[in-house]
């Protein structure tokens, strides 16, 4: 099975029927204090960003939906100071990207364009939500939407995975979050260039 065959079967429709939980976004509120978490406890700072992964389909509605919440979304900019953007990366997948200095508005802003695209009948089509951290290094953490429960990604330079950091924080947010409980499913989100985040 090739890299993104897999990528696909874990965050995709293979991992729907091996839901461990249905997704809900009000989950994706956890971060809120997660945040603060990670900073106290772990010394981690919220890098000030966050983005959300979803796989297109080729419609109007569809199309008209992506318009919809980057036109909120651009809209509140004025009052939030959240800056966004959509953007398509090597492999296909489409990303609606978040840049804000405080990590409360990206968290909404994240749950406000999920919950769209579940109220226009496209939940299926969302993969994941992505919280970018960072102390000495990146670190992640991923809400797959079809697991319904996060988990930990620390990439490291020559794409390896600083385990021993991904175990420490599940050992540290495990019920202040959803925690996936199987780490078969902590699938890496590579970036496409070294230093980039997954989103590009």
């Amino acid at each position: 099975m090739g890299l993104f065959d897999r990528l696909r079967s874990v965050l995709g429709t293979a991992a729907e029927a091996d839901a461990s939980r249905d997704a809900d976004p009000e989950d994706l509120f956890g971060m809120s204090t997660a945040y603060m978490t990670m900073q106290a406890d772990l010394g981690y700072d919220h890098a000030g960003e966050a983005a959300l992964c979803f796989s297109a389909v080729d419609s109007t509605d569809f199309e008209s939906t992506v318009e919809d919440v980057t036109a909120i979304l651009e809209a509140g900019e004025a009052e939030t100071g959240t800056q966004s953007r959509v953007n398509v990366d090597d492999h296909g997948y489409h990303w609606v990207v978040l840049v804000d200095d405080d990590p409360e508005d990206l968290v909404t802003s994240i749950h406000f364009a999920a919950d769209t695209f579940i109220e226009r009948g496209y939940g299926s089509r969302l993969l994941a939500a992505v919280f970018a951290f960072d102390k000495n290094g990146p670190a992640y953490w991923v809400y797959s939407f079809r697991r319904g429960a996060y988990y930990p990604f620390a990439p490291r330079a020559n794409r390896e995975r600083d385990t021993g950091v991904e175990f420490k924080l599940e050992s540290v947010l495990d019920g202040e979050l959803t925690v996936e409980d199987d780490p078969e499913y902590w699938y890496p989100l590579w970036p496409s260039r070294a230093g980039d985040h997954p989103w590009g």
